[in-house]
């Protein structure tokens, strides 16, 4: 029976909600905006990595190379998803 019992997975899922609770309470304390985005940003490459590892199953795989093939793509592929909105509404392209 415990093999059956996904425990890893309820932890990351555990671990995802407070994680997003935790950087929802940047919204009801007075932060400085440094510590915002220091509560943020720790909370964001927590929740890569409990992703990555838990969800993603980044560590099983055989062959390493399509592995980080498949990671750099996704971080280009973000990127530009990014500063493309960034260039198209902020910094104002026309």
């Amino acid at each position: 029976m415990k093999k059956l019992f996904p425990l890893q997975h309820v932890m990351g899922y555990v671990s995802s909600l407070v994680l997003s609770i935790v950087a929802l309470t940047v919204l009801f304390f007075d932060m400085t905006y440094v510590m915002q985005m220091t509560v943020l940003f720790v909370c964001a490459i927590i929740q890569m990595s409990v992703q990555l590892f838990v969800f993603m199953h980044i560590g099983e795989t055989g062959s390493k190379t399509s592995l980080y093939t498949n990671i750099a793509y996704a971080l280009f592929v973000g990127l530009v998803t990014i500063f493309g909105t960034l260039f198209t509404m902020i910094w104002g392209y026309q």
